[in-house]
């Protein structure tokens, strides 16, 4: 794509808080940006150019945004890739591609590709008929982990079956059982890749997840791993990529295992939540790589200025409505600190509803002032 930053028309599809980050990079370089969502007024349409309002799934509105863009991405998974697959026959630019897509929609395709070009996941098996399902737990014993091929996200369509009686509470859905990882450490790699296959990593970070909702609520970078296992998983992270031949960035959700392996456990096609932190820490943010990956343009630099540590500020339990921060100037006293509230028009327990991050030269410091920042910062509803 030749740059000319007044003429470059982006479109995004999707218009969550992931859009509305990329939007802002994107905006530092005036790229004009159209947003295709649902939700009047989304996080993304507070700083975009445009916004389409429709569903992820309506042809014409898909049809209107890539129509009227010259490169077309995405901040969601769940989207129509048959319309996409048909514009790009016509010569339109999606990144990442519909077909790279339609792999990642499907868990299993996905883990099965990764599997044939010998990326190292945890060992699987297809439920071929929900109502055998105890069949293929022979295979495995308890616990295992019980995943829908389609339509999970943020810790949805995920069930671990720990024993006999929870196979009657088991997702009802097309699925494959996956060995329990008795994992060390949760990692993450962002990796960019460019239409000339040219890469570039961010750093290996460490992931904690909230085990009532199963969703990444803190990232540590760097992750405190070895030497040797942060290249294993940068290797890894990249051959990912290049075996899906991605264009744009990508997130590689990995598990350390107790022997010290590295194991692919998901791929997210986009910016990712582990990577957050990379717009105070990095001398590019993984939003802006992202930019720069689909409209053609060379990589940032990657290089981690300092220690960083990402919390999510999830709604807290017992509250749905409209979205009350409190704990603001507690949490704005810390050093280091930058909030980030996504502008979401509700809340709900668990829901992301902003992030923090915290900088620090000693990243156990920055560890003990995002738990305090954690303490001080609720997100309740006004009723």
């Amino acid at each position: 794509m030749r740059f000319n930053h007044q003429l470059i028309k982006i479109g995004i599809i999707g218009g969550g808080q992931l859009a509305k980050m990329m939007a802002q990079a994107a905006k530092k370089m005036s790229f004009y940006i159209t947003i295709l969502d649902p939700t009047p007024n989304c996080p993304a349409a507070q700083v975009v150019d445009r916004q389409i309002v429709g569903d992820f799934y309506n042809e014409d509105k898909i049809k209107e945004i890539v129509l009227d863009s010259d490169v077309t991405t995405y901040d969601i998974e769940h989207i129509n890739t048959i319309v996409l697959k048909k514009l790009v026959a016509q010569g339109h630019i999606i990144h990442p591609s519909p077909g790279l897509l339609e792999i990642i929609q499907d868990k299993l395709k996905q883990k099965e590709i990764l599997s044939n070009a010998d990326i190292p996941v945890a060992r699987y098996r297809k439920v071929d008929n929900p109502d055998k399902l105890s069949l293929t737990l022979k295979e495995f014993g308890f616990p295992v982990v019980q995943k829908a091929c389609k339509g999970g996200y943020d810790g949805r369509g995920i069930f671990v079956i720990k024993n006999e009686n929870d196979i009657k509470k088991a997702i009802q859905a097309e699925s494959f059982l996956e060995e329990f990882i008795d994992f060390e450490k949760e990692l993450a790699v962002n990796v960019a890749r460019n239409v000339k296959g040219e890469i570039k990593s961010h750093p290996v970070v460490e992931m904690i997840f909230d085990e009532k909702a199963n969703i990444c609520n803190v990232a540590i970078a760097p992750a405190r791993i070895k030497k040797e296992i942060e290249e294993q998983a940068k290797k890894i992270a990249i051959k990912c990529v290049e075996v899906l031949d991605g264009v744009g960035i990508f997130g590689i959700e990995m598990f350390l295992t107790q022997k010290g392996r590295v194991l692919v456990n998901e791929i997210a096609p986009r910016p990712h939540n582990s990577g957050h932190y990379s717009i105070e820490a990095c001398v590019t943010s993984q939003f802006e790589q992202h930019i720069r990956a689909i409209t053609g343009l060379p990589f940032g630099s990657t290089e981690l200025l300092t220690p960083a540590v990402m919390v999510n500020i999830l709604g807290e339990e017992g509250y749905e409505g409209k979205p009350v921060l409190k704990g603001v100037e507690e949490t704005l006293s810390i050093p280091g600190l930058s909030l980030h509230f996504y502008g979401k028009a509700a809340t709900k327990p668990f829901r992301k509803m902003g992030h923090i991050t915290v900088v620090d030269k000693n990243i156990e410091k920055a560890i003990e002032k995002a738990e305090k920042a954690k303490s001080f910062l609720k997100i309740i509803a006004d009723n």
